[in-house]
């Protein structure tokens, strides 16, 4: 029965993702503003109330090896998905360095807590089940800002739910042990922010639409490889040669 649910929710879920995919377009991907914006204020209201002073405090009272180690530990955690994500794109070269940088973490890092495959000189590439989409010819779709998570779309949403399964982190347990792992990882991110945050507050104008153009570049870029092609200007600022005789 609890299966069954579960089946029923996800199904749900993608289709009200799928519908959401279709209501974004070249010139508009970010239909539901308002309500997007809602919510970036709601996000930003409790990272400054919330989240700032407890990042500081962590920054200023845990000791930076402590911090790289907690840092290299989560990064460890991703690298295996990594690896399968660049095998899904047909990187089969970069999959099997990324799986050896896992491996070598692992076993002679001590679970991760030492990067040892950097100083190896083997690169880390990062790669999400979002960028894997992408590299399938699936559209961002929608903009998206989740409450608590922050900017996405729809394909990102996605893929967001198959690297949380992916991960070895959806592997810990018991649960107490998973929650404490996630909270200090997103609070080491956060503290490596504070200056980032600084900057932003100082030099957008428009903090929502900054975040978002940001972010869809960024995600862009990711999906090809630091390299997009150039985007098609709309239809009523293309050059008509018929529009001159």
């Amino acid at each position: 029965m609890k299966r069954s649910w579960r089946g029923l929710i996800g199904l749900t879920v993608l289709i009200g993702l799928g519908w959401l995919q279709g209501c974004a377009t070249a010139q508009n991907p970010d239909p539901f503003e308002t309500v997007n914006r809602r919510v970036f204020d709601f996000n930003d209201r409790v990272d400054e109330v919330v989240l700032v002073p407890v990042a500081q405090s962590y920054r200023d009272w845990v000791p930076q090896p402590v911090r790289t180690g907690i840092r290299n530990v989560a990064s460890n955690a991703t690298d295996g998905w990594s690896a399968i994500n660049l095998f899904l794109q047909g990187r089969g070269g970069d999959g099997l360095s990324e799986l050896t940088r896992f491996l070598t973490n692992s076993t002679f890092g001590l679970l991760g807590v030492l990067d040892i495959a950097t100083e190896l000189g083997l690169e880390r590439y990062n790669e999400d089940f979002g960028q894997t989409l992408g590299k399938w010819g699936v559209g961002p779709g929608a903009y998206i800002v989740w409450p608590f998570l922050g900017p996405s779309s729809v394909r990102d949403s996605i893929g967001t739910g198959a690297d949380q399964w992916g991960s070895l982190e959806s592997r810990i347990t018991p649960l107490t042990d998973r929650y404490a792992f996630t909270a200090t990882r997103l609070l080491d991110t956060r503290a490596r922010l504070l200056g980032a945050t600084g900057m932003l507050d100082s030099i957008a104008l428009d903090k929502y639409s900054f975040v978002r153009n940001g972010y869809l570049q960024r995600r862009r870029s990711l999906v090809y490889d630091g390299n997009p092609p150039e985007e098609e200007p709309p239809p009523e600022d293309r050059y008509d040669p018929a529009a001159d005789k």
